[in-house]
Protein backbone atom coordinates (compact mmCIF):
# COMPACT_ATOMS: atom_id res chain seq x y z
CA UNK A 1 0.00 0.00 0.00
CA UNK A 2 1.11 3.62 -1.25
CA UNK A 3 -0.21 6.76 0.03
CA UNK A 4 -2.34 8.81 -1.90
CA UNK A 5 -1.89 11.80 -0.12
CA UNK A 6 1.77 11.01 0.05
CA UNK A 7 2.47 11.16 -3.90
CA UNK A 8 0.23 13.76 -3.97
CA UNK A 9 3.05 15.90 -1.53
CA UNK A 10 6.10 14.29 -2.64
CA UNK A 11 6.34 14.25 -6.23
CA UNK A 12 5.60 18.44 -6.17
CA UNK A 13 8.57 18.69 -3.26
CA UNK A 14 10.94 16.71 -5.05
CA UNK A 15 10.31 19.19 -7.93
CA UNK A 16 10.72 22.46 -6.06
CA UNK A 17 14.01 20.88 -4.43
CA UNK A 18 15.45 20.88 -7.84
CA UNK A 19 13.97 23.83 -9.12
CA UNK A 20 15.55 25.59 -5.69
CA UNK A 21 18.68 24.20 -7.21
CA UNK A 22 18.80 25.62 -10.31
CA UNK A 23 17.54 28.71 -8.98
CA UNK A 24 20.78 28.98 -6.62
CA UNK A 25 23.00 27.91 -9.32
CA UNK A 26 21.54 31.25 -10.98
CA UNK A 27 22.01 33.02 -8.27
CA UNK A 28 25.53 31.89 -7.45
CA UNK A 29 26.75 31.88 -10.78
CA UNK A 30 25.60 35.45 -12.17
CA UNK A 31 25.30 37.28 -8.69
CA UNK A 32 21.50 37.43 -8.68
CA UNK A 33 20.33 38.68 -4.98
CA UNK A 34 16.76 38.28 -5.71
CA UNK A 35 16.97 34.65 -6.95
CA UNK A 36 18.85 33.80 -3.82
CA UNK A 37 15.66 35.20 -2.41
CA UNK A 38 13.46 33.60 -4.41
CA UNK A 39 15.16 30.05 -4.35
CA UNK A 40 15.20 30.16 -0.43
CA UNK A 41 11.48 31.05 -0.74
CA UNK A 42 11.23 27.98 -3.05
CA UNK A 43 13.01 25.73 -0.41
CA UNK A 44 10.88 26.16 2.09
CA UNK A 45 7.88 25.56 0.34
CA UNK A 46 9.22 22.88 -1.13
CA UNK A 47 10.25 21.66 2.89
CA UNK A 48 6.68 22.26 3.70
CA UNK A 49 5.16 19.91 1.07
CA UNK A 50 8.35 17.29 1.99
CA UNK A 51 7.02 17.79 5.59
CA UNK A 52 3.16 16.75 4.71
CA UNK A 53 4.24 14.00 2.47
CA UNK A 54 6.25 12.44 5.61
CA UNK A 55 3.07 13.49 7.84
CA UNK A 56 0.75 11.36 5.53
CA UNK A 57 2.82 8.64 5.22
CA UNK A 58 2.67 8.31 9.23
CA UNK A 59 -0.44 8.33 9.36
CA UNK A 60 -1.21 6.08 6.67
CA UNK A 61 1.25 3.82 8.34
CA UNK A 62 0.51 4.35 12.13
CA UNK A 63 3.79 5.15 12.64
CA UNK A 64 6.60 7.12 12.22
CA UNK A 65 8.38 6.48 9.08
CA UNK A 66 11.62 4.93 9.58
CA UNK A 67 11.49 1.24 9.30
CA UNK A 68 12.95 0.64 5.29
CA UNK A 69 15.28 2.58 3.22
CA UNK A 70 12.86 4.82 1.13
CA UNK A 71 11.58 6.42 4.78
CA UNK A 72 15.00 6.92 6.18
CA UNK A 73 16.06 8.19 2.98
CA UNK A 74 13.36 10.92 3.13
CA UNK A 75 13.74 11.79 6.41
CA UNK A 76 17.63 12.35 5.99
CA UNK A 77 16.90 14.40 3.39
CA UNK A 78 14.51 16.01 5.40
CA UNK A 79 17.14 16.91 8.00
CA UNK A 80 19.09 18.63 6.01
CA UNK A 81 16.75 20.54 4.72
CA UNK A 82 15.81 21.73 7.92
CA UNK A 83 19.05 22.46 9.22
CA UNK A 84 19.83 24.17 5.89
CA UNK A 85 17.07 26.72 6.18
CA UNK A 86 17.90 27.32 9.96
CA UNK A 87 20.97 28.88 9.08
CA UNK A 88 20.63 30.11 5.46
CA UNK A 89 17.81 32.49 7.38
CA UNK A 90 20.65 33.04 10.42
CA UNK A 91 23.16 33.84 8.38
CA UNK A 92 22.11 34.82 4.66
CA UNK A 93 25.03 33.35 2.96
CA UNK A 94 23.28 32.34 -0.27
CA UNK A 95 25.96 30.46 -1.83
CA UNK A 96 25.29 27.54 0.37
CA UNK A 97 21.97 26.47 -1.51
CA UNK A 98 24.03 25.74 -4.73
CA UNK A 99 26.21 23.23 -2.44
CA UNK A 100 23.81 21.66 0.37
CA UNK A 101 20.20 21.40 -2.18
CA UNK A 102 22.03 19.06 -4.81
CA UNK A 103 22.51 16.61 -2.20
CA UNK A 104 18.69 17.39 -0.82
CA UNK A 105 17.74 16.46 -4.56
CA UNK A 106 20.46 13.35 -4.90
CA UNK A 107 18.96 11.95 -1.78
CA UNK A 108 14.87 12.42 -2.24
CA UNK A 109 16.17 11.50 -6.22
CA UNK A 110 17.19 8.02 -4.86
CA UNK A 111 14.39 7.80 -1.77
CA UNK A 112 11.82 8.15 -5.27
CA UNK A 113 13.41 5.09 -7.17
CA UNK A 114 13.34 2.76 -3.57
CA UNK A 115 10.19 0.57 -3.00
CA UNK A 116 7.56 2.48 -0.99
CA UNK A 117 5.06 0.21 0.22
CA UNK A 118 3.37 0.58 3.46
CA UNK A 119 4.81 -2.35 5.88
CA UNK A 120 3.98 -3.30 9.18
CA UNK A 121 6.57 -3.24 11.61
CA UNK A 122 9.09 -6.04 12.34
CA UNK A 123 9.03 -7.04 16.18
CA UNK A 124 12.76 -5.66 16.32
CA UNK A 125 11.25 -2.43 15.39
CA UNK A 126 8.30 -1.87 17.58
CA UNK A 127 10.19 0.32 20.38
CA UNK A 128 10.47 3.76 21.54
CA UNK A 129 13.70 3.75 21.76
CA UNK A 130 14.76 3.11 18.03
CA UNK A 131 12.33 6.34 17.30
CA UNK A 132 14.33 8.56 19.84
CA UNK A 133 17.20 6.77 18.03
CA UNK A 134 16.07 7.83 14.15
CA UNK A 135 15.10 11.49 15.55
CA UNK A 136 18.73 11.81 16.84
CA UNK A 137 20.04 10.42 13.75
CA UNK A 138 17.86 13.03 11.67
CA UNK A 139 19.57 15.85 13.57
CA UNK A 140 23.05 14.55 13.31
CA UNK A 141 23.21 13.55 9.62
CA UNK A 142 21.22 16.99 9.03
CA UNK A 143 24.15 19.01 10.40
CA UNK A 144 26.73 16.78 8.82
CA UNK A 145 25.39 16.79 5.64
CA UNK A 146 25.64 21.04 6.34
CA UNK A 147 29.54 21.10 7.09
CA UNK A 148 29.83 18.57 4.18
CA UNK A 149 28.16 21.34 1.34
CA UNK A 150 30.27 23.87 3.36
CA UNK A 151 33.44 22.14 3.43
CA UNK A 152 33.48 22.12 -0.27
CA UNK A 153 32.83 25.69 -0.32
CA UNK A 154 35.71 26.65 1.58
CA UNK A 155 38.31 24.44 0.02
CA UNK A 156 36.97 25.78 -3.72
CA UNK A 157 37.54 29.01 -2.10
CA UNK A 158 41.28 28.26 -1.12
CA UNK A 159 41.99 27.11 -4.03
CA UNK A 160 40.70 30.37 -5.97
CA UNK A 161 43.10 32.48 -3.53
CA UNK A 162 46.11 30.17 -3.88
CA UNK A 163 45.22 30.56 -7.72
CA UNK A 164 45.28 33.67 -7.41
CA UNK A 165 41.86 34.29 -9.01
CA UNK A 166 40.70 36.98 -6.14
CA UNK A 167 38.88 38.82 -8.28
CA UNK A 168 36.47 36.18 -10.21
CA UNK A 169 32.87 36.70 -9.69
CA UNK A 170 32.36 33.01 -8.32
CA UNK A 171 35.10 33.85 -5.55
CA UNK A 172 33.26 37.24 -4.60
CA UNK A 173 30.10 35.23 -4.04
CA UNK A 174 31.39 32.73 -1.77
CA UNK A 175 31.62 33.42 2.45
CA UNK A 176 35.40 34.51 3.53
CA UNK A 177 37.48 31.75 4.81
CA UNK A 178 36.98 32.12 8.34
CA UNK A 179 33.07 32.59 8.40
CA UNK A 180 33.24 29.43 6.43
CA UNK A 181 35.30 27.53 8.78
CA UNK A 182 33.51 28.80 11.66
CA UNK A 183 29.78 28.34 10.30
CA UNK A 184 32.07 24.01 9.25
CA UNK A 185 32.92 23.82 13.05
CA UNK A 186 29.40 25.08 14.21
CA UNK A 187 27.35 22.51 12.20
CA UNK A 188 29.51 19.59 13.51
CA UNK A 189 29.71 20.93 17.26
CA UNK A 190 25.80 21.09 16.56
CA UNK A 191 25.41 17.72 15.14
CA UNK A 192 27.97 15.31 17.63
CA UNK A 193 25.88 15.37 20.84
CA UNK A 194 23.16 14.18 18.48
CA UNK A 195 25.18 11.48 16.79
CA UNK A 196 26.70 10.70 20.49
CA UNK A 197 23.09 10.21 21.24
CA UNK A 198 22.45 8.21 18.22
CA UNK A 199 25.11 5.45 19.56
CA UNK A 200 23.28 5.38 23.13
CA UNK A 201 20.02 5.71 22.43
CA UNK A 202 20.85 2.71 19.40
CA UNK A 203 22.41 1.07 22.19
CA UNK A 204 19.45 0.53 24.67
CA UNK A 205 17.37 -0.38 21.50
CA UNK A 206 19.55 -3.33 20.54
CA UNK A 207 19.77 -4.69 24.10
CA UNK A 208 15.30 -4.73 24.42
CA UNK A 209 15.35 -5.76 20.47
CA UNK A 210 17.98 -8.54 20.74
CA UNK A 211 19.51 -8.75 24.15
CA UNK A 212 22.69 -7.49 23.90
CA UNK A 213 24.26 -3.31 23.96
CA UNK A 214 26.43 -3.95 21.11
CA UNK A 215 27.13 -6.59 18.77
CA UNK A 216 29.74 -5.18 16.66
CA UNK A 217 27.16 -5.48 13.75
CA UNK A 218 28.58 -3.52 10.58
CA UNK A 219 26.06 -0.82 10.90
CA UNK A 220 26.96 -0.54 14.67
CA UNK A 221 30.80 -0.28 14.09
CA UNK A 222 30.57 2.08 11.17
CA UNK A 223 28.52 4.48 13.39
CA UNK A 224 30.84 4.26 15.63
CA UNK A 225 33.84 4.65 13.28
CA UNK A 226 31.68 7.95 11.81
CA UNK A 227 31.48 9.29 15.66
CA UNK A 228 35.12 9.14 16.58
CA UNK A 229 36.16 10.95 13.21
CA UNK A 230 33.93 13.53 14.51
CA UNK A 231 35.47 13.16 17.57
CA UNK A 232 39.26 13.29 16.43
CA UNK A 233 38.17 16.36 14.92
CA UNK A 234 36.68 18.25 17.74
CA UNK A 235 39.38 17.27 19.86
CA UNK A 236 41.83 18.79 17.34
CA UNK A 237 40.30 21.90 16.79
CA UNK A 238 40.05 22.65 20.71
CA UNK A 239 43.29 21.26 21.73
CA UNK A 240 45.98 21.55 18.52
CA UNK A 241 44.07 24.33 17.19
CA UNK A 242 42.46 22.58 13.92
CA UNK A 243 41.17 24.86 11.44
CA UNK A 244 41.25 25.43 8.17
CA UNK A 245 42.01 23.28 5.19
CA UNK A 246 42.38 20.06 7.17
CA UNK A 247 39.25 20.81 9.31
CA UNK A 248 37.52 21.15 5.78
CA UNK A 249 38.88 17.64 4.98
CA UNK A 250 38.15 16.12 7.96
CA UNK A 251 34.19 16.86 7.71
CA UNK A 252 34.22 15.80 4.09
CA UNK A 253 35.74 12.42 5.17
CA UNK A 254 33.43 12.53 8.25
CA UNK A 255 30.19 12.94 6.13
CA UNK A 256 31.75 9.78 3.59
CA UNK A 257 31.77 7.71 6.39
CA UNK A 258 28.25 8.98 7.17
CA UNK A 259 26.53 8.00 3.82
CA UNK A 260 28.35 4.58 3.84
CA UNK A 261 27.15 3.77 7.16
CA UNK A 262 23.65 4.45 5.77
CA UNK A 263 24.20 3.00 1.96
CA UNK A 264 27.26 1.12 1.92
CA UNK A 265 26.62 -1.13 4.63
CA UNK A 266 23.32 -2.01 3.26
CA UNK A 267 24.55 -2.52 0.00
CA UNK A 268 27.74 -4.37 0.56
CA UNK A 269 27.68 -5.79 4.13
CA UNK A 270 24.89 -7.95 6.26
CA UNK A 271 24.15 -7.70 9.80
CA UNK A 272 20.95 -7.13 12.20
CA UNK A 273 20.34 -3.37 10.48
CA UNK A 274 19.79 -5.10 7.01
CA UNK A 275 16.66 -4.33 7.00
CA UNK A 276 16.69 -0.66 7.69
Amino acid sequence: MISTWENIFFTPAVVLYLLAMVLYFIALTRRREKTGRLAFFVTTIAFILHTLALGARTLAAGRLPFSNMYEFTSLFAWGIALVFLVVARRYAIQALGAFVLPLIFALLGYAAVLPREIRPLVPALQSYWLQLHVFTAILAYGGFGLSFGVAIMYLLKERQELAGKLFSPFYRLLPDLRTLDELNYSAIAFAFPFMTLVLITGAIWAERAWGAYWSWDPKETWALITWLIYAVYLHARLTYGWKGHRAAWMALIGFLAVLFTYFGVNLFLSGLHSYV
